[in-house]
């Protein structure tokens, strides 16, 4: 009797084992959370890069839906996406660009070098809009309608097939 009774610490360890091997050879390990989407944005306040005058996020799709672009310039990604960001300002897409958790200059050197695509140029410095919005890094990107309702969610850069779905979505609804 007393064997079995060493032997159970090792049975149990045995079991759980199994079990965490199971759960990790079917659960998906990239997380992209997309809670927000067909809720509406957050009613933050964020300052201006331009003249660091305060702008209510949902004022800005009272003239129809908006693209909303998370982006730093410290991001590898961000800078690869920028192309596909001019893209979309050649199709007339309204793009508000908000820089997370970075310097004004960085970012304005950064829109120097690769070109600005954004209507509208905002400063997260320290990351609260990005908490409110659920990203989980940057390029983060989401299509607003114009009732301030958040519609779609792409995480990562956005690629070339995804301009001409943000150029339907945005030019359909204005």
């Amino acid at each position: 009797m007393t064997r079995w009774v060493t032997l159970l610490p090792l049975a149990a360890i045995v079991a759980l084992a199994l079990l965490f091997g199971i759960y990790g050879l079917h659960h998906n390990p990239h997380v992209e959370p997309h809670e927000l989407v067909g809720k509406p944005m957050p009613d933050d306040a964020l300052p201006s890069l331009d003249d660091g005058r305060q702008v209510k996020l949902r004022e800005l799709v009272k003239d129809g839906p908006v693209v909303v672009n998370f982006f730093a310039s410290w991001c590898g990604p961000c800078q690869v996406e920028e192309p596909t960001l001019m893209a979309l300002k050649a199709k007339k897409v309204p793009i508000v660009g908000i820089a997370y958790e970075d310097e004004p200059q960085n970012t304005q050197a950064f829109l120097n070098r690769l070109g600005d695509p954004f209507a509208v140029r905002l400063v997260d410095r320290h990351g609260r809009t990005g908490v409110d919005f659920g990203i989980t890094g940057v390029p983060e990107t989401y299509l607003v309608g114009a009732d301030g309702v958040i519609k779609k969610k792409w995480t990562g850069p956005l690629d070339d097939g995804d301009v001409e779905a943000l150029a339907r979505a945005t030019s359909t609804a204005r």
